[in-house]
């Protein structure tokens, strides 16, 4: 087992390691670590979050993956990034200026990775990187430097408008479209 670091300050300097991977199937995008996440180094890993639950449910890994094995996901096509490297206690300590500058780094990345699709974790946070205050979940009208764009709701512990059922169903969305994206775009590996 890592040891999670005790020191707030230590804690609130650390950042996570993309998990990410040329070609991969989607990559999601988190708004930025959580405390916890930061002190061990796993992203989505406080033990409320809904994230790892959603993947198993909705078929997009084989059974349900601790976070220690992010690393795991990139044999499922899956990788993680945030918008935000900075760490917080929750989202809303983030202003909206850094979570506009994580626009352009994430461009950055599909343009260096190419993710078919790349699926932003939190509405709220979306509509304040793109500028579309009246997003809704699911797919969006426009791509990102090639991708498929889609919306998922914020899979933190502390979102009581989503429970497991919907969480399972909102992932099951994705991975259908995703499987409709890899059919659509054979690319030569």
């Amino acid at each position: 087992m890592k040891r999670i670091l005790t020191t707030p300050r230590l804690v609130l300097r650390r950042t996570l390691r993309d998990v990410i991977a040329a070609d991969l199937d989607v990559l999601f995008c988190g708004i930025n670590p959580g405390l916890y996440s930061a002190a061990t180094g796993w992203h989505f890993a406080r033990p409320g979050n809904r994230f790892w639950p959603a993947l198993a449910a909705s078929g997009l890994t084989p059974v349900q993956l601790h976070p220690s094995q992010r690393r795991e996901l990139l044999a499922c096509g899956i990788g993680i990034t945030n918008l935000v490297a900075r760490a917080t206690g929750a989202a809303d300590e983030l202003t909206a200026d850094e979570i506009r500058a994580g626009r352009p780094r994430l461009e950055r990345k599909i343009r260096r990775y190419r993710p078919r699709v790349v699926a932003i974790v939190g509405i709220g946070a979306y509509r304040i990187a793109f500028g579309r205050p009246r997003a809704t979940f699911g797919r969006q009208p426009a791509e990102l430097a090639g991708a498929l764009l889609w919306v998922l709701p914020n899979t933190s512990g502390l979102n009581a408008h989503y429970q497991a059922a919907g969480f399972a169903r909102a992932f099951t969305d994705l991975r259908e479209a995703i499987e409709a994206r890899r059919q659509a775009t054979v690319r030569p590996r």
